[in-house]
């Protein structure tokens, strides 16, 4: 038996041969349930597409303005970018610092890497340093909380209804996709594909 036949769970380290699944199937440690692997057809090139919509997205959602606010006649408009750097000009670095992670860093960084590791196995290539990468993706991933973001947002939105009118920019309506589109990529990536060809070329 090759040590590519052989996979352990990720929760309990039980080495346990892999075997062929159907198509939607999955796979689960039969010690402790951990899901170990799944058969997703088109994995890769499904993946694939949610990650280049959602660069674009990405770019659409840092460049244009994020939302408008007329108050007595002055417009103020706001991107992601300025808006945190707003937050760190006012005294909340922390704060600033937290929302450039979640909503620029991260899903920057995710992003990059489903393209750093797609795209060449799609062409039948392995990247370098496939592990690092694929790690750094894993440990990313809980960092990626445009949700909660965009929650802020609708709750600011609310309580500055009163005081000023608020226009929706472009960059918004991007980033509310964005967050759909690069959940679409996460789900529907399997990793196990990853790491089988990092196995069958070690």
């Amino acid at each position: 038996m090759q040590h590519q036949d052989l996979i352990a769970c990720h929760a309990c380290d039980l080495l346990q041969r892999r075997v062929a699944l159907p198509a939607g199937a999955r796979a689960c440690c039969p010690r402790c349930g951990e899901v170990l692997y799944r058969n997703r057809p088109n994995s890769i090139e499904r993946t694939l597409a949610f990650a280049l919509a959602g660069v674009v997205l990405f770019l659409v959602a840092n460049t244009f303005p994020f939302l408008s606010l007329e108050i007595q006649g002055q417009i103020t408009r706001t991107t992601l970018w300025s808006g945190t750097k707003e937050l760190y000009d006012h005294g909340r670095p922390l704060v600033a610092i937290l929302v450039l992670i979640t909503t620029i860093v991260a899903p920057a960084l995710q992003l990059l890497g489903l393209l750093y590791v797609l795209v060449p196995i799609k062409f039948g290539r392995t990247p370098r340093h496939l592990a690092t990468v694929m790690r750094t993706l894993e440990s990313w991933h809980p960092w990626a909380m445009m949700e909660i973001f965009m929650l802020g947002i609708l709750v600011a939105m609310v309580k500055l209804a009163s005081m000023a009118e608020i226009v929706l920019g472009t960059a918004i309506w991007a980033f509310a996709v964005l967050i759909v589109v690069l959940a679409a990529a996460m789900s529907s990536f399997e990793p196990d594909l990853a790491w089988q060809r990092l196995e069958s070329n070690s």
